[in-house]
């Protein structure tokens, strides 16, 4: 997947969301995406399944722009887990295998065990048969979020986004998760937008964003070492609790 040279300006809007974004990312290889809110991030997500055309430049896929094919194989190719996950009233394997309806019941529960809800599943009085009440109302914040990072395993897309997906989600169970997405990843493309910097320290790459542009990029040691941006957000995050509060 390529970004050239990419803009972005919502309609209306006096100045560019995105403005100059290029960078290159190859099959098995995890980009890590940070930045202020309103630094471009989730726009960014948005415009690789066309949820928006860009406004200049171009994003290539297996090196097709990706305005040259149709929406309906760029989307079984691209799959975006956001934070706000929209659930449907019906059973929770119904709700895994929404992209992919006649998914075999071994391939629901696999994508469940790698998004660490299969077990949480097994324990309800209908396991997988379960119906969850509108928009998940019925299941935790976290486990909303883990049900659709599921839905999107279950069709192997070319390309994973996930933009803030496990904001609701504990530590240990993110490092469990990201542990077994490793597995999917081997020949695809995984971009991880997060604020919480550990989420994406795994990363062959890292972008940070301010005003819709790319300011640093590099491994987590390369911009620690730097001693830029990425670092003053990195010093920030692990102080710990009683600095920040002397600090403040």
């Amino acid at each position: 997947m390529r970004f050239e040279n990419v803009e972005f300006t919502y309609p209306g809007a006096s100045h560019p969301t995105l403005n100059g974004i290029s960078f290159e990312a190859h099959a098995g290889q995890t980009i890590g995406i940070v930045g202020a809110p309103g630094s471009g991030k989730s726009t960014l997500a948005h415009l690789i399944p066309r949820f928006y055309d860009v406004t200049a430049g171009r994003i290539l896929i297996d090196g097709q722009d990706i305005r040259d094919v149709t929406l309906q194989s760029l989307r079984r190719s691209v799959a975006v887990v956001q934070q706000d996950t929209f659930l449907f009233t019906t059973t929770i394997e119904n709700n895994i295998a929404y992209g992919d309806p006649w998914a075999k019941e071994r391939k629901i529960e696999r994508a469940a065990e790698s998004a660490q809800l299969h077990n949480y599943i097994m324990g309800l009085p209908a396991d997988y048969e379960t119906v969850v009440g509108e928009r998940g109302v019925s299941l935790s914040g976290g486990q909303r979020q883990r049900l659709s990072i599921a839905r999107s395993l279950v069709l192997k897309p070319a390309v994973m986004v996930f933009d803030d997906s496990t904001a609701a989600i504990d530590a240990g169970t993110e490092h469990r998760i990201r542990s077994a997405i490793r597995r999917y990843a081997k020949d695809r493309v995984t971009l991880v937008i997060a604020h919480r910097l550990s989420s994406l320290m795994h990363a062959d790459f890292i972008l940070f964003l301010e005003d819709g542009r790319i300011v640093e990029q590099g491994s987590h040691a390369e911009l620690l070492e730097r001693g830029g941006k990425y670092r003053a957000l990195y010093d920030l995050q692990t102080r710990p609790a009683d600095d920040l509060e002397a600090a403040e």
